[in-house]
């Protein structure tokens, strides 16, 4: 139950620095292209999380435990194994992040952001959706948590007539593949070291953003200047600690309820915005976060497992 509550709390962090991280995102796009700001943030949390595995993967040489000698063959090819798996599943972690946060950030650029984090957020959907592919069940308090997320989603998010536009369309996309992406933790954070597996997915996803930042975009140094806080944020917070808290807390958890968890970030993005910057919430969108933390509650509530 500890460990539960402690997985369920690295989630709420992680939704709450997501959301906060919307206004850097929307700044650092006054001065660069999507690719390049993607780029960007993912290479510097990528960077951030250098040191932080050579801490941890330091050994003292006094300690009985430490014994370079007496490693075994089978511990060498098991060491090999885990390596294989890291690799792959930092790989396939890199390529779907790259992909996701590229359509996002793009369509932003065509439709509205209220919009954007309402489609986004129906990976809650659409996660329990795949799930019963992979043959993962999903209880009836889960999937009634499912519904009342995506009716509070559009009381909070949509503040026009809804109708689909080239963003929407790409962030639909986004959020399938954001979708996968928590599919893909699901799969390979168990298996391996969290931290490097964050580590090399913001490599992965920096490096392949970065090529069609070169060819379209051409960034500039005084832009990068420029923008140097919300790229700050964006790199340091949003990618090297909050993905990373995502893939750790990710081990133990039900894909499906981690998804619901992780849609709190529409949330925690309209009560920064009240907070910090005096935007004022209706009647309306305080009734539609009210539902989802009512979705988010009731996620949590134990369920009477069959014999």
């Amino acid at each position: 139950m500890n460990s539960k509550l402690k997985n369920d709390a690295l989630l709420v962090l992680t939704a709450l620095i997501w959301g906060s991280a919307f206004v850097a995102q929307s700044v650092g796009m006054d001065y660069m292209g999507p690719f390049t700001f993607n780029s960007l943030r993912c290479l510097m949390g990528g960077l951030v999380l250098l040191p932080v595995i050579w801490i941890m993967g330091r050994k003292d040489p006094k300690d009985p435990a430490y014994r370079p000698d007496s490693r075994s063959i089978e511990e060498g090819q098991k060491k090999r194994g885990d390596k294989k798996i890291l690799l792959t599943g930092g790989l396939c972690c890199g390529i779907a992040l790259a992909a996701a946060s590229s359509l996002q950030q793009i369509g932003l650029v065509y439709t509205s952001a209220g919009k954007a984090g309402f489609i986004t957020a129906l990976y809650i959907l659409i996660v329990p959706v795949l799930g019963l592919f992979l043959g993962k069940k999903v209880g009836l308090k889960t999937w009634i948590g499912v519904g009342l997320a995506i009716i509070g989603m559009y009381f909070l998010c949509i503040k026009e007539g809804f109708f689909i536009s080239y963003g929407d369309f790409l962030v639909m996309i986004c959020a399938f593949i954001f979708s996968l992406h928590i599919l893909i933790i699901d799969y390979f954070s168990p298996k391996v070291d969290g931290v490097k597996l964050s580590c090399i997915q913001f490599w992965v996803a920096g490096i392949l953003c970065a090529v069609p930042m070169i060819i379209s975009e051409k960034p500039t140094f005084e832009a990068v200047a420029a923008a140097w806080l919300p790229l700050l944020y964006a790199g340091v917070l949003s990618c090297g600690v909050a993905y990373t808290l995502q893939i750790i807390a990710q081990k133990n958890t039900d894909p499906t309820v981690a998804s619901l968890i992780l849609s709190m970030e529409s949330v925690f993005a309209a009560l920064a915005g009240w907070v910090l910057i005096n935007e004022t919430l209706s009647p309306k969108e305080i009734f539609g976060c009210v539902l989802v933390f009512t979705a988010i509650i009731l996620a949590q509530l134990p369920q009477k497992r069959p014999a």
